[in-house]
């Protein structure tokens, strides 16, 4: 199994366990890996958000 296949099937656990709004869990349980991997990059892409910490700022 690769690790994308291992990373996914994590996500899928954890969705399965806690669905976003929205989202079923029978939803979740059929998604495909790369649906899975999307997702997951969507619900947690302001968390990645770097804007701010390096004392950047627009104003």
């Amino acid at each position: 199994m690769s690790n994308e296949q291992n990373l996914a099937e994590d996500l899928r656990k954890r969705y399965i366990n806690n669905p976003p709004e929205g989202i079923s869990i029978s939803q979740i349980k059929t998604m495909s890996v790369d649906d899975l991997l999307d997702m997951h990059y969507f619900l947690t892409e302001e968390d990645d958000d770097d804007y701010g910490e390096d004392g950047f700022y627009i104003f």
